[in-house]
């Protein structure tokens, strides 16, 4: 392990944490390593003279928000900066972003995962190679408190890293190199995050008029006979996709709304949610055609799953009806 004390010194005070690129492909090799990422808030923790702290990536307090992770930290030694992520857990252990929304009726859910320790003891680790700090973290920090986790990584392919967390629905990959220094505030590339989105088919009971006939589709799904609201969804349209999904849905139109559970009375973390004056913008149709849609996250509220929509195959499949087993599929 490297010697710290031949490390230069350094205050324990907030450090802009470094960032992961995002990729549609993972790099590989001998010099990479792989960790689940995780659905949460990325936030530094810091020991300073006994006094705790947490800070979000922005440098804002934590403290208020999570005290019951702040007390956690009771363990980190003095003058310590770690960085992790504020993470709530489902009852499977995989983190839900949705979960982490209501902190306070799911508190006793809510964990602090520490992935890097940038300052020891007034040390600056932040020149050594991502496996040396590792080496120095796991051999120093020890935490009592089940709040605090210790993240893991793993050293296989890309490809079975990926098949691995698709297999356990999480969210995505990141990859780090093991050489990489901790390069603060910067997005270099040493990090990048691989994200795995989910695609179900959904129908189309509506859209909003825009360039090329129509900006969005409104899509969602049938519960019996009861068609459920989920998203409108935009992204993923080329102009020529918006024409041919228009030219499908044009002849379809009926005056009232075939979503039972609208209007909805807020918007969603993505500003999807349909309220009674969104609704005067869009064009109903007949729920007759369905649509490929991929996706992040679906939760477990039926209102929520728009949330977390994010875009849609720019090649619209058009079929049959699409109904779910339950409501809160998958």
């Amino acid at each position: 392990m490297q010697k710290l004390e031949s490390l230069p010194l350094r205050e324990a005070a907030f450090i802009e944490p470094m960032e992961c690129l995002a990729v549609t492909k993972l790099p590989e090799g001998p010099d990479c390593v792989y960790e689940i990422k995780l659905d949460g808030y990325r936030a530094i923790g810091i020991n300073s003279k006994g006094k705790l702290n947490l800070y979000s990536r922005n440098r804002k307090s934590f403290s208020k928000q999570y005290p019951y992770i702040v007390e956690a930290l009771g363990d980190l030694p003095e003058n310590t900066v770690v960085d992790g992520e504020i993470v709530a857990l489902d009852k499977a252990g995989r983190p839900n972003f949705n979960l982490l929304q209501h902190s306070r009726s799911q508190a006793s859910r809510i964990c602090y995962f520490v992935f890097d320790l940038l300052v020891y003891e007034n040390r600056d680790l932040t020149r050594l190679t991502f496996v040396q700090r590792r080496e120095v973290m796991n051999s120093v920090l020890k935490f009592s408190s089940p709040r605090i986790r210790i993240a893991q990584y793993f050293e296989t392919s890309a490809e079975e890293m990926i098949r691995a967390a698709r297999q356990q629905g999480l969210e995505g990959v990141v990859a780090k190199r093991k050489g990489s220094r901790y390069e603060v505030g910067k997005r270099s590339g040493s990090w990048a995050k691989y994200r795995l989105n989910r695609g179900q088919e959904l129908v189309i009971g509506g859209y909003v008029p825009g360039s090329h006939g129509l900006d969005s589709i409104i899509v969602g799904y049938y519960s019996g006979t009861d068609l459920i609201y989920v998203a409108r969804v935009r992204n993923g349209f080329v102009p020529a996709a918006r024409r041919q999904v228009f030219e499908k849905l044009r002849h379809l139109t009926v005056p009232n709304c075939p979503f039972v559970n609208l209007p909805e009375t807020h918007k969603g973390r993505w500003g999807d949610g349909l309220t009674a004056e969104d609704m005067e913008k869009c064009v109903w149709v007949r729920p007759e055609l369905v649509a490929q849609i991929e996706f992040l996250e679906w939760t477990e509220s039926e209102k929520a799953a728009s949330d977390y929509t994010r875009s849609s195959s720019a090649d619209q499949e058009v079929s049959d009806h699409a109904s779910l087993p339950s409501p809160h599929w998958p």
